[in-house]
């Protein structure tokens, strides 16, 4: 149906909308539960039934589910968000529109995890009937405040902001699946010492896990043939049932170490929700919610704000979410997305060509999707949603930070202030991550730089160039907000930009292999590369090179043929897209992610000679120690460090 013609009624149903007399939550009790292909089990998000000889204790609170049928309808509200990343302390400035869409912004002070709560408590505040989502990296790639003491931080505040259901997105896998089963479950960490930190900071001893449900339909242990966490949950608002499906995108395991991902199936998206709805279904669940860890990018054409939706998501390559919702059954009424860190609210196709709503919510606290459904009481039928993103701005007059949550990110800011606040160095100009029409980036440059020289003794690799994945470069580089430069540079700006804890590998490669990992840089549509190697990029993913390694590639070269000259400290290896000696060999230096084919770089699995470093961050810190004073700040535009390294050509 056409949810826009449905706006007035929506709007004088406010007044009507009857009150959720319980949060009755349902789902599987344990949180290994069938895959989705499993549909006789149906054991993803079922109350107390038996399935594969065990019975399912979900302790439900049954509260009054009177309908009341006169008053026609039931308005819920959905206040979702998605990659909060552990960003319990405002991450800096977000624009505001005051004025709507398309009018003027203005930049204000937003996210921080006690704000955020404010916010949500303002939105609650405006219905009985309400649920809160997370559409995936709750966890992971975090700041110093919440990395440092396995993002426990993050899960406590959290469960009391209200989080109810989260689907685990790519970061969540970070630490690998038993840590993430602690994320839920609770209990100390194995080995720190810095985990279960509790009596400091005002939270209960031993951590207490996730009081939320970590959702994920088409993740399977293919150990069990299980789905790691339930598929999906359900909550009822007065009687009617609103299931909420958790998806973790599909390639997961190429931007993930392997070990991280060990032993699990990653799914197909549309194929996995697809094989749930016949089960809700016979469930009597009329209205059903797609939270999925996969997104996508506005057009260039404006308004394109974060409640905006230019070119409706039309680049296949970088908004793979509109494929997705292409091919969704027709049971589903709304999806909030993930992963891209934008923001939008779409309304597009799916399988039977009717629009349902997409939105994203930006990333890391700054922005909550504020989503009104309105429930036939009849039917229990959707008939109208509409969806709305706002600005968690501190500056708000109406907004009250939540003063427990705020204790509590006090408390571990103490704990960890001794060490984020140590200087490692000094810069001379930002370094932003942001890349140059090339792909190349400030901030790259300088982290491949501080890996080469931790690898270039011969007892350490013997390393002679080092490649940097542009993903694990993180936001906002070395670029801190109101920064004056020169700029000393701290331990927690530092991780903020390497925050993932990999350890560095130097390996050989030859000549061609290491064509052909740069040429695995760019889309490739399957081709075949020389050695025999397939090239599955899908997306554009330049590394960053150290100093010593030049190359020049084109825009319009044939997928497998876009590199056309490679020089290695100063000697040509590649010359017009020729390799002009394969044999020769050369000592690269990637992370431990790369070197296991991490980013679609399998050309990298075939290096030889193999010899294990430091963390990626503990080689940073001993190249800025190079730059801090009395010793001159790291200036970018030094000749001494061979820029530009990567030409863009036509």
């Amino acid at each position: 149906m056409n949810y826009g013609k449905r706006l007035i009624g929506i709007l004088a149903a406010l007044a009507l909308c009857a009150p959720a007399f319980a949060d009755d939550l349902q789902g599987p009790g344990d949180a290994a539960s069938p895959s989705f292909a499993d549909n006789d089990s149906n054991a993803s998000g079922i109350d107390s039934e038996r399935h594969d000889g065990a019975d399912l204790d979900l302790n439900e609170a049954h509260g009054d589910d009177r309908q009341d049928e006169h008053r026609g309808v039931t308005m819920i509200k959905i206040i979702g968000f998605n990659d909060f990343h552990g960003t319990l302390l405002s991450p800096g400035n977000f624009p505001v529109q005051p004025g709507g869409s398309g009018t003027a912004t203005i930049s204000k002070p937003a996210g921080g995890v006690d704000f955020m709560a404010g916010w949500v408590n303002k939105l609650k505040s405006q219905n009985p009937n309400h649920v809160v989502v997370s559409a995936g990296d709750l966890i992971g790639a975090s700041p110093l405040i919440s990395a440092f003491f396995h993002d426990e931080g993050t899960i406590e505040t959290m469960n009391r902001l209200g989080l109810e259901f989260n689907a685990v997105g790519n970061h969540e896998f970070d630490e690998g699946k038993a840590e993430l089963m602690r994320m839920q479950n609770g209990g100390c960490h194995s080995t720190d010492v810095n985990s279960c930190k509790g009596l400091a900071v005002g939270t209960p001893v031993p951590f207490e896990g996730a009081k939320f449900k970590f959702l994920s339909a088409n993740v399977v242990d293919t150990a069990s043939g299980r789905t790691l966490f339930p598929s999906y949950a359900i909550k009822r608002f007065n009687g009617k049932r609103v299931a909420f499906i958790g998806m973790t995108l599909k390639d997961t395991p190429s931007i993930v170490t392997p070990a991280g991902v060990a032993g699990l199936t990653f799914n197909d998206e549309a194929g996995a929700v697809n094989a749930l709805i016949p089960q809700l279904k016979k469930r009597g669940v009329k209205a059903i919610v797609v939270l999925i860890h996969q997104g996508g990018f506005q057009g260039s054409a404006q308004p394109n704000f974060i409640n905006d939706c230019s070119a409706a998501l039309q680049d296949p390559t970088t908004s793979p979410i509109k494929g997705i919702v292409s091919r969704l059954d027709d049971a589903v009424d709304l999806v909030i997305s993930g992963h891209t860190h934008t923001g939008f609210i779409c309304h597009l196709p799916n399988k039977a060509d009717r629009v349902i709503p997409v939105t994203q919510a930006s990333a890391f606290g700054r922005v909550l999707t504020d989503i009104d459904m309105t429930l036939d009481n009849r039917t229990g039928d959707v008939t109208g949603i509409v969806a709305n993103n706002v600005t968690v701005d501190r500056t708000d007059p109406a907004v009250t930070a939540d003063a427990s949550i705020a204790s509590i990110v006090a408390g571990y800011n103490t704990l960890v202030s001794p060490l984020a606040n140590q200087i490692i160095g000094t810069i001379i100009a930002a370094l932003p991550n942001t890349a140059n029409a090339a792909g190349e980036m400030e901030a790259g440059d300088l982290i491949a730089d501080a890996q080469l020289a931790a690898t270039q003794p011969a007892q350490f690799g013997a390393a002679e160039i080092a490649l940097m994945n542009a993903g694990g470069v993180r936001n906002p580089g070395f670029n801190t907000a109101n920064a004056t430069y020169p700029h000393a540079v701290t331990y927690q700006e530092a991780f903020t930009v390497q925050p993932f804890g990999n350890s560095l590998v130097t390996m050989t490669l030859t000549a061609q292999q290491l064509k052909e990992v740069l040429e695995q840089q760019f889309p490739g549509s399957n081709c075949v590369l020389p050695s025999g190697a397939i090239n599955v990029q899908t997306v554009q993913r330049v590394m960053q090179p150290s100093s010593g390694l030049n190359y020049a590639w084109s825009t319009t070269g044939s997928p497998c043929a876009k590199v056309v000259n490679v020089t290695v400290n100063g000697t040509p290896i590649v010359s017009n897209g020729t390799v002009l000696n394969p044999t020769a060999t050369f000592r690269v230096t990637v992370n431990n992610f790369m070197a296991t084919g991490g980013d679609n770089f399998t050309v990298l699995t075939q290096g030889l000679n193999r010899l294990g470093g430091a963390q990626d961050i503990d080689a940073l810190l001993a190249y800025m120690a190079n730059f801090k004073a009395p010793n001159a700040p790291y200036d970018p535009t030094a000749a001494s460090l061979n820029k530009p390294r990567i030409i863009k050509l036509p």
